[in-house]
């Protein structure tokens, strides 16, 4: 959530000497967005983050889709996708565009190493495992639940407390943040906004590490994997402050908006990118109209698809679906309950289903390792 954030020790004036006990200079790096003209923050290093000891490509990055078929409602059963490796090592990308990969990572083993994505934010949602990000910004402990959204250039990695976890992964070409009818004209969240800037969390502890050896850091770029080796610790930072880091937000925390008559999937939304948005579905009381159908009305996203993740609970609008199953109804298609499902709602006062859903503005693409998951008799569940 964008807002000003310092941690550590920064000097009075940006842009002027900051010096060691040593009377060395720090090293001063501008991490920001949009050139100079977006989000950004400043950082002290102890040692200059631009010396790189070694550089290796270490592989092209291409998610091979399926040849298109015809269009039609799909749902892959992700629960027992193989645990292993670490958090990148674990990745399974199941569906993507030009503006966003979907998937998800099992990792049962800690990262040796850094990562840093330069292509765009990542969104992260835990549905199990307890561990915490350590990153140039300082540690981020998450639990079950939480979103943890990574800007663009940030350099971490994901350390397990937990024997295993699972993720959902989205990888973005652009900036996540909360959507823009929820702020004003200076970014504060609004009063009928679902969170408020309470419910966010920003890095905990800031943990400098000096250290001399050998650590590798693996960027994305280009689309390309590339090893850099240097030569100190690059979580060397003594400060930092401004509007650019990592935080993580607990979809627990979301407060559902509803109404006399059911309401339309916006009032779930809870991040928004280029090209598409993020909402939560949570635990909340149905519609209170005398007549109101709680289940949803079929509807057409002429324009959008959507994805679904099922984290918990019993979804009331769907049959076969389990926890991390992932449904995917494309544009072009009404969607909607399945047989006996609107009824079967009818005079119920409460729902207790979690979910992530993702609407995309441009077609989801199917990548082939998505194959060996997927339920083919989904299309026709709507048959009675």
């Amino acid at each position: 959530m964008p807002h000003y954030v310092k941690m550590g020790r920064i000097p009075h004036k940006r842009h002027t000497q900051f010096r060691k006990e040593n009377g060395d200079l720090y090293y001063e790096q501008l991490m920001g967005t949009k050139g100079f003209s977006g989000i950004q923050s400043l950082i002290y290093h102890i040692n200059p983050p631009t010396q790189v000891k070694k550089a290796e490509k270490i592989c092209d990055i291409h998610y091979e889709y399926e040849k298109k078929d015809a269009l039609r409602h799909r749902h892959f059963r992700t629960w027992n996708t193989k645990a292993g490796g670490d958090f990148l090592e674990a990745r399974r990308i199941f569906m993507a565009n030009d503006d966003v990969a979907i998937g998800i990572a099992r990792p049962n083993r800690q990262m040796n190493y850094f990562y840093r994505n330069g292509e765009g934010d990542e969104l992260l949602f835990v549905h199990e495992g307890i561990g915490k990000i350590e990153s140039i910004f300082g540690e981020l402990n998450f639990t079950p639940g939480d979103y943890l959204v990574i800007p663009i250039g940030t350099t971490y990695r994901v350390m397990l407390k937990s024997e295993e976890a699972r993720f959902l992964i989205l990888e973005s070409n652009s900036a996540i943040v909360p959507p823009k009818r929820y702020r004003n004209e200076f970014g504060q969240l609004l009063e009928h906004s679902p969170f408020c800037e309470r419910d966010f969390r920003t890095p905990e502890k800031l943990v400098t590490k000096d250290e001399k050896g050998e650590f590798e850091v693996r960027v994305r770029a280009q689309g390309m994997l590339t090893s850099y080796t240097y030569d100190f610790h690059p979580l060397d930072a003594i400060g930092w402050d401004g509007y650019l880091f990592p935080y993580a937000f607990s979809i627990h925390d979301f407060e559902p908006i509803t109404g006399r008559v059911h309401q339309p999937p916006p009032v779930h939304q809870t991040f928004e990118a280029h090209n598409y948005v993020v909402c939560s579905f949570v635990p909340r009381m149905y519609d209170y109209h005398p007549k109101a159908i709680p289940a949803p009305y079929v509807h057409s996203n002429v324009d959008s698809d959507e994805m679904l993740y099922y984290v918990d609970g019993n979804f009331m609008s769907r049959r076969g679906v389990e926890k991390g199953s992932i449904t995917l109804h494309p544009s072009g298609l009404p969607h909607g309950p399945h047989p006996g499902k609107i009824e079967a709602s009818i005079g119920k006062k409460e729902t207790l289903e979690l979910a992530v859903m993702v609407d995309t503005f441009q077609p989801l693409h199917i990548v082939k390792e998505a194959h060996p998951t997927e339920d083919k008799k989904y299309m026709s569940s709507w048959l009675p």
